[in-house]
């Protein structure tokens, strides 16, 4: 939902606490309201989360988390499903719990509908890429699709989408490897 009023990071923290599953987004001073996701969403978000980690701590390389806050600016403040930050990158972007510079790799899974399919397709890429964010990854649970974009200049540029034959890796994470079918919840 776009309401046309300049947002800032100030006025979400000013937002009463929510005991409903609203969350809040914002870019270039856009509020973005969304219902928490969907089931297999979360299932796809667990997943990679967990293979990012154990190859993180195997690697000591860097860090993942689920969902965190990256404040790019004080009108562009977000909460990408995934991010992996490399420990040089943390150690200077983590203040008071939140991100405020691009980690390396940063996730969305797509959630239905074409107003959020929008926010991931157009403005976070966008936003992304503006900010410095080196890799995006945008999988689609329900066309088993994962678009991989790379920095290319100012841009991040697609490189391939990766369909359930295919393993997710990537040159910023050597030695990861992820089969694109195992991100889905197997068929009952």
């Amino acid at each position: 939902m776009s309401t046309g009023i300049r947002f800032t990071t100030a006025d979400l923290e000013a937002l009463p606490d929510r005991l409903d599953d609203t969350r809040y987004e914002l870019i270039d001073g856009e509020l973005l309201v969304a219902r928490q996701p969907h089931w297999e969403h979360q299932s796809v978000s667990l997943v990679l989360g967990s293979a990012l980690q154990v190859w993180s701590r195997q690697t000591r390389l860097g860090q993942p988390n689920i969902a965190p806050g990256v404040i790019f600016s004080p009108e562009d403040d977000v909460a990408p499903d995934i991010v992996w930050i490399s420990r040089q990158r943390r150690a200077a972007a983590l203040r008071d719990g939140k991100l405020y510079a691009a980690p390396e790799l940063i996730v969305e899974i797509l959630s239905p509908g074409p107003t959020n399919e929008r926010r991931d397709r157009e403005l976070k890429l966008k936003l992304y890429a503006r900010e410095g964010v080196d890799e995006y990854w945008l999988i689609d649970w329900r066309a088993h699709t994962v678009a991989v974009y790379r920095r290319a200049g100012q841009a991040l540029a697609l490189v391939a989408t990766l369909t359930d034959a295919d393993t997710l890796t990537s040159p910023l994470l050597p030695g990861f490897a992820c089969p694109v079918a195992g991100l889905w919840e197997p068929l009952d």
